[in-house]
């Protein structure tokens, strides 16, 4: 664990102290059986803002090596991803003119879920994976993958060993760097003059919009405005010349970029919307630190109520943002029974910190839990609809944010 004393972006040392949810496990270190009598290494969990160039970053920084080299989400599992997936991959394949003779590179390609729909649409495709076990699952399914660290040194490698990318995408990774700028000079390096960059981020003010504190956690380093990414683009080299907002992962930015190119626009817009919403103001960031405090209160408060009446609440997920949400709410086994998780990863296994048993996605309508707390919110529709018979037996949801509510 390194302390993080200059801005991961600009260098700069004025970074005040607007999130602090306590010390907390890894958000994805699950637990064995036999792990469960012994005690959890935690770490602090704070969040700063830099006043140089808007970046929000944690004050603490866990080492890559330990937070991927094996690791246990995996982006395939979710109806919402796979469409996902296959829409990104039709507009670039469109967009650019895409070929046979081109080449795809994902940068933390994970188990291969989108490179997969590009090979679908003839593209040759390159995935860049440094967690061992998903690299080996992706290339047992047929797609190519590098299982390494992506950086400025090994995307020279890369470029020399398997040619330029006419398109490089990185989805949910730059933040989860420690070196944001080192990471997107070795995408133009990848790319070269002729190619394009596709990077997705979550955004940092539909973070705020929607009170989405859960999605800090010790892997994700970096929490994006416009503002801060288009600093990282332009120190990197990088021109954004669009930028497309997205609902996926409670609301991203999917931001397209060229070497040597400047910024279009589109970002200028935005990062005025952003100013304009206060994003700028230490008073909104203090006012959103309140909310989550009360959000705590509240979901608890319901919690118990329930627990009061002899009802029974299971948890639907077990996802990184999850294990935040139970964490500094103090939820444990006492309030939530047990949750159920599609990733066989995770089934068998106890949620890091609060000790709660991950079963088979089928025990939900085994075991016709009173209330489910779905974890996973930016996919409540999705879950919905595949517990239908939950739902019709007398079961009924609760989503925990921006405010805590009953849905069925």
């Amino acid at each position: 664990m390194a302390k993080s004393e200059r801005c991961l972006i600009c260098g700069g040392d004025d970074r005040p102290l607007v999130l602090d949810l306590g010390s907390t496990p890894l958000a994805n270190a699950f637990l064995r059986e036999e792990d469960l009598g012994r005690p959890e290494e935690t770490y602090p969990l704070q969040v700063l803002w830099c006043q140089g160039c808007g970046l929000m970053q944690l004050s603490e920084l866990v080492p890559p090596e330990i937070l991927f080299s094996d690791y246990i989400y995996m982006s395939g599992k979710s109806s919402t991803i796979a469409a996902h997936n296959e829409a990104l991959a039709d507009q670039h394949v469109r967009s650019l003119g895409l070929a046979a003779t081109d080449l795809v590179v994902e940068v933390a390609s994970n188990d291969g879920s989108l490179l997969k729909s590009f090979m679908q649409r003839g593209v040759q495709v390159l995935g860049v994976e440094p967690a061992s076990n998903l690299a080996a699952a992706a290339n047992e399914a047929g797609v190519r993958t590098d299982n390494r660290f992506f950086d400025a040194e090994s995307a020279t490698e890369l470029r020399e060993e398997y040619g330029g990318a006419a398109l490089l995408c990185a989805n949910n990774v730059l933040a989860h760097v420690p070196d944001p700028v080192g990471f997107l000079r070795g995408c133009a390096t990848l790319v070269g003059p002729g190619g394009v960059t596709s990077i997705e981020v979550p955004h940092l003010m539909t973070l705020l919009d929607g009170l989405e504190y859960d999605t800090v956690y010790h892997e994700h380093l970096s929490y994006f405005s416009m503002g801060a990414l288009a600093e990282a683009h332009a120190r990197a080299g990088l021109g954004i010349f669009d930028v497309q907002q997205m609902p996926v992962h409670g609301g991203s930015l999917r931001v397209l970029a060229r070497p040597g190119a400047e910024h279009g626009g589109a970002v200028h817009r935005l990062v005025e919307l952003e100013r304009n919403r206060g994003m700028e103001d230490m008073a909104t960031w203090r006012q959103f630190a309140a909310s989550v405090v009360r959000n705590k209160e509240q979901l608890c408060a319901m919690l118990d109520r329930l627990h009061g009446a002899g009802l029974e609440v299971a948890a639907y997920g077990a996802p990184a943002k999850g294990n935040t949400l139970l964490n500094y709410c103090g939820i444990g086994a006492d309030r939530v029974a047990f949750a159920v998780d599609r990733n066989e990863l995770k089934v068998g296994r106890y949620t890091p910190g609060s000790r709660i048993p991950v079963r088979e996605v089928a025990c939900l309508k085994a075991e016709q839990p009173d209330r489910t707390l779905i974890l996973p919110w930016n996919i409540a529709a999705e879950i919905r609809r595949q517990e239908a018979a939950y739902v019709e037996a007398g079961g009924g949801f609760i989503i925990p944010l921006p405010e805590p509510r009953e849905w069925s």
